[in-house]
């Protein structure tokens, strides 16, 4: 809206006269929401589409410094004789100040004020002692990039807020301002460039502090490794482009937990301190520090500090900063505390009165000091005294928001599966860097789609606790990672084999290339598309990270058999693994044939659904509440009895239907492939519930205290039991591809294509499938569902029988790809000597580097030490050390000797080389 005011504006008494005509434009945005969305009755609630607002008045009003600053000291005054407390000799001071001044202040006579202010500012001059706590005043505005609001309006929020900080820089040059995530200064420059050109000069100035180091405030437990990586290398990069500087420390105020490997990728991306404070929101057990170190499962070890005030939303209100002295739980220890203060989530960040407020308690006799202070001058005074501080080990679990590893199943699907994608892309497109003369890496592209992909895991939208739209943004951004990302496979895939396409409408070709983006040898049943739509099945090893011919269609050495019962149960088995399974879908046996070791305990079964009531406390698509385990109901109508499918030889299935409700279908396809050690089960839901909870347990026959779960570039375990406290919070959990229960010498893995929460208590499994929560997204999860997950039991560890490369398998599908009628050698571009190394990334390096300038990156999975050999057919001139940021380490380079580079970990070590590469022949 625009209104323009006629009249005479006054000029300053020393130019005299009556002031001259003119007018002021004033340009006000609206919109149809509250600073917190549109909820229909409450803040989470869905969207009212039918809400109206309507402007009714407009008054403009002179503004009088000298009441403000009364208001103001009075205020101050009166907070002190309230929060200080009775036995508080300084309480007391400041009553009978603010009494006084209310006795000399006449509202009628201006020139009482003065006065008045004079009996504040002796009890404001009245200083502390040496030893007085510190509090950092730090300006802030966390903007939630997507949440009830979608990013388009986040990017307005975003203009808003900076703009109110830059006024706010104009006329306090003691203001300073912290600002993360690199997304929203993207969104600025791209939107307001002029606002964008005033933020750059302030930075300058060193009062608008982008801090952070990630695209975006990411979840702190879902993304993948290479994920969180990629956050803090587009991050980064972007900062040091637009800054000329990279941040100094990790920002991520409002997550909804912090995964144990992020110390490693937090020093990996030249950060050593970090700042949160959303484990105050724990609902069982009050975290026992606010600053500390934080180590990781690696060893790698970082400065960490929770605000004591516990918000990162202050207003520079007396009781706030008290609660931020008092509630130090490291006093002794340090002397020094972060104060955030703005409004934030919906943005508005810091007001003139919030620093008016902070301005009188810089240094007051009562009250802790107060400076207005940056994030770099407060951690480096931390870092001066760090003799006394305690150390947290693992993961820092939030005992609250476990809902969130499961709400909107297609967003987590989306992810996983654009994670993967990508991850292909690379690999392949820096294969046909490598041996194509005329191939271009699709850099830009590339960077685009990881944007989208990092945007989408911002930490109210991969969580799924955030509005429809938003929802169907994030899908809408992972069709077009799909759609773009199958275009550049295929284009990298021909320039890797030097071949063309197969046009789609000849006949079906009679070869195909099996290509394997995992780096160790594959063995698998694969389908090759055949006349009619038909496919042929065929068993293929493929080499590591390469690719094969695929062979004509073939017995297995122990193809798999089944056989239907008279009872209507059904028995799978390929050598490796033998299935029984009754007419419902339970598994009532799985033995380990080699070892006749049985898997299920007696008298029980797996694969058996179970619904739950799931109506949490007040956050509806964040929290699942403990009490909802006592609602468990196993799911036993069945729709249609088990009857098989593939026949066996190569693949042997079977397939049924349950009944979940009146409302909601299951149906499964059970499979068994030839040389596979696991049993999977694709699943398909049409789900239409309100407030339930669907789950699948698997019981195993093995007795342990602790389960393991696998986390970014590692794993870690929790307990099996609920001894303690902390040990009760965790009754749902999360964890990436795969769980392992496992005693001496034996176990059972679960694993999974694109799920997140579950748990193990006792013995049993538990995967959690899909929730229906009705806020803020009264449709979530709603519709046609399709997932898959697997379970392997193995003899000795989890890690020397192959799970962890079992559930890569499942989430990387190897690729089939028609060719002509050329022949093609086995190939394959790196494989690594040591099973317990992954080469988790093969990419090409920033720009700036040498074009033909490969990324490897590798990681220590089973937590050892281990030394290895990394193979290569590529024709590697230099090999060097980098950081995560891709920069070297010119002080480690290695030898290449024989195509092979040797290399040293240590246990869940994340280890990046640069390769430079010999230019291939145009």
């Amino acid at each position: 809206m625009k209104f323009t005011f006629s009249g005479r504006v006054m000029e300053k008494a020393c130019c005299g006269g009556m002031g001259n005509q003119s007018s002021v434009t004033l340009y006000i945005e609206t919109a149809c929401s509250g600073v917190f969305g549109a909820g229909k009755g409450s803040m989470i609630a869905p969207p009212d589409n039918e809400k109206r607002f309507s402007v009714t008045r407009a008054e403009m009003a002179v503004y009088h410094r000298n009441v403000h600053e009364l208001m103001m000291d009075m205020e101050i005054l009166l907070g002190m004789a309230k929060c200080l407390g009775e036995g508080s000799q300084r309480s007391f001071q400041a009553l009978y100040t603010a009494n006084q001044m209310v006795n000399v202040c006449d509202p009628t006579e201006p020139g009482t004020f003065s006065t008045a202010r004079s009996l504040a500012s002796g009890i404001f001059r009245q200083r502390n002692g040496d030893s007085q706590h510190t509090i950092h005043a730090i300006g802030h505005c966390h903007i939630d990039s997507a949440w009830l609001w979608p990013y388009k309006e986040t990017i307005r929020k975003c203009a808003r807020s900076w703009s109110s900080a830059i006024r706010l820089m104009e006329k306090n040059p003691q203001f300073t301002f912290a600002c993360s995530q690199a997304q929203q200064y993207e969104w600025v420059k791209r939107y307001y460039p002029s606002l964008y050109a005033q933020v750059k000069e302030y930075v300058r100035a060193g009062q608008f502090i982008p801090v952070g180091g990630t695209w975006v405030e990411m979840d702190g437990n879902l993304p993948s490794g290479e994920s969180m990586v990629r956050q803090f290398l587009q991050g980064q990069n972007f900062f040091l482009q637009e800054f000329g500087k990279v941040c100094s420390e990790f920002w991520l105020p409002d997550t909804f937990g912090y995964s144990a490997q992020l110390p490693q990728i937090m020093r990996g991306c030249g950060i050593q301190r970090f700042l949160t404070q959303k484990l105050s929101w724990n609902l069982v057990n009050s975290f026992p520090h606010h600053t500390f170190f934080w180590k990781g499962i690696d060893g790698s070890r970082v400065l960490a500090h929770f605000p004591p005030g516990d918000s990162y939303g202050m207003e520079g209100r007396v009781e706030e900063v008290l609660k931020t002295m008092n509630n130090n739980k490291d006093k002794g220890r340090v002397n020094h505390s972060a104060f955030l203060y703005g409004f934030g989530d919906g943005g508005g960040g810091p007001t003139q009165v919030m620093l008016d407020r902070l301005e009188r308690m810089k240094d007051t006799d009562g009250l802790p000091r107060v400076y207005f202070s940056t994030p770099e001058r407060f951690f480096s005074l931390l870092e001066r005294d760090t003799g006394q501080l305690c150390t947290w080990v693992g993961e820092l679990f939030l005992e609250l928001h476990n809902g969130t590893y499961t709400t909107h199943a297609q967003i987590k699907e989306g992810n996983r599966d654009c994670e993967q994608i990508l991850h292909d892309v690379e690999l392949l497109s820096s294969l046909a860097l490598a041996r194509s003369g005329t191939f271009q890496y699709p850099s830009a592209e590339l960077q685009h789609l990881w944007r989208l992909l990092l945007l989408n895991q911002f930490h109210d939208v991969l969580p799924g606790s955030c509005i429809k739209e938003v929802v169907d943004d994030a899908l809408k951004y992972y069709e077009e990672i799909r759609s773009s990302g199958s275009r550049l496979l295929k284009a990298a895939i021909w320039a890797v084999c030097g071949g063309e396409p197969v046009p789609r409408d000849l006949k079906p070709p009679r070869n195909f290339l099996i290509f394997n983006t995992l780096p160790w040898e594959r063995t698998e049943v694969v389908a090759l598309p055949a006349a009619s739509g038909a496919e042929n099945l065929v068993l293929v090893t493929v080499p590591s990270m390469g690719y094969t011919q695929a062979p004509a269609p073939a017995s297995p050495p122990h193809p798999v058999r089944v056989v239907r019962e008279a009872d209507g149960s059904v028995t799978l088995e390929n050598g490796i693994i033998r299935a029984h399974l009754d007419s419902m879908g339970h598994l009532n046996s799985l033995v380990l044939v080699s070892s006749d070791r049985e898997t299920i305990p007696r008298g029980v079964f797996g694969n058996q659904f179970v619904m739950f009531d799931d109506i949490p406390l007040y956050w509806d698509a964040w929290d699942v509440m403990d009490y909802h385990l006592e609602t468990r109901k196993p799911v036993t109508k069945l729709d249609q009895a088990v009857e098989v499918g593939m026949p066996g030889g190569l693949r042997g299935s079977v397939h049924f239907s349950l009944q979940l409700s009146n409302r909601s279908i299951l149906t499964q396809e059970i499979v068994l492939d030839a040389a596979c050690p696991y049993l999977r089960f694709h699943t398909e839901v049409d789900w239409y519930e309100s407030h339930k909870f669907l789950k699948v347990e698997f019981p195993v026959w093995a007795h342990t205290s602790s389960a393991t779960y696998e986390i970014q570039f590692g794993h870690i375990q929790r307990p099996t039991h609920y001894n303690t406290s902390w040990d009760w919070a965790r009754f749902e959990v999360w964890a990436h591809r795969w769980m392992d229960l496992s005693e001496h010498g034996f176990g059972m893995a679960l694993l999974n294509s694109s799920k997140y929460g579950g748990s193990v208590r006792n013995n049993i499994f538990s995967l959690s499938l899909l929730r229906a929560p009705k806020s803020p997204d009264a449709t979530a999860d709603m519709g046609h569902h399709q997932f898959t997950y697997a379970i392997m039991p193995h003899m000795g560890t989890f890690q020397d029988s192959g799970v962890i490369q079992a559930a890569y398998n499942l989430n990387f599908p190897l690729h089939v790809i028609p060719t002509g009628p050329a022949i093609y050698r086995p190939w394959s571009a790196f494989s690594v000597s040591s099973s317990a190394v992954v080469l988790e990334t093969v990419k090409q390096a920033e720009a700036g580097a040498h074009p033909y300038t490969l990324v490897l990156r590798l990681y220590e999975a089973y937590g050892s030490h281990v030394d290895l050999w990394l193979q290569t057919s590529l024709p590697v001139q230099e090999a060097v050390i980098c950081d995560l940021l891709e920069r070297p380490d010119h002080r480690q380079r290695l030898a290449v000797e024989s195509s092979r580079l040797k290399l040293s970990f240590s246990p869940f070590q994340v280890v990046s080389l640069l390769l430079v590469l010999q230019s291939p022949n145009p």
